[in-house]
């Protein structure tokens, strides 16, 4: 089951999630504003839910204008995102002009799969491919033992 915290508050999504068992839940941040404009997204919302709820999904439900700020909340941690996709943004309807047009998914998704990639698994370390720029720009000083 999915559960949206759109306009909802703190106390009502706490009451929503202790009437249902965390097994099987999805919690989606969101703001159910037609188009939510940027400063209203609170993307910071996804670092709460998931400190509360260390075990649920927790996502992302976007009604904003364009792709940027769903990419956003992937690179802070949500681990789905819902985004409502139209035929035509022009049609009739009430969330038609926040809706993402099929290329638009398309390149949605493949971003998304590119910061996946780029978040990486923060260990450090030297990549083959750094090896020869390493030899011919990098210098460094041995450290030295100092004895007593």
């Amino acid at each position: 089951m999915i559960i949206s915290t759109g306009m909802s508050t703190s106390e009502e999504i706490e009451m929503a999630v202790g009437l249902l068992s965390t097994e099987n839940l999805l919690i989606a941040h969101s703001t159910s504003t037609y188009p939510c404009p940027s400063h209203e997204l609170n993307l910071q919302m996804i670092h709460t839910l998931k400190k509360t709820w260390p075990t649920v999904p927790i996502g992302y439900s976007g009604h904003e204008t364009g792709l940027v700020t769903t990419w956003a909340a992937v690179t802070l941690g949500a681990d789905f995102v819902e985004r409502h996709i139209t035929l035509d943004r022009a049609m009739w309807g009430s969330d038609q002009a926040t809706s993402i047009e099929p290329g638009g998914l398309i390149r949605l998704v493949a971003n998304i799969r590119d910061i996946e990639l780029a978040l990486g698994d923060g260990i450090k370390r030297v990549y083959e491919s750094e090896q020869v720029p390493r030899k011919k720009l990098r210098r460094v000083l041995e450290p030295t033992t100092q004895s007593k």
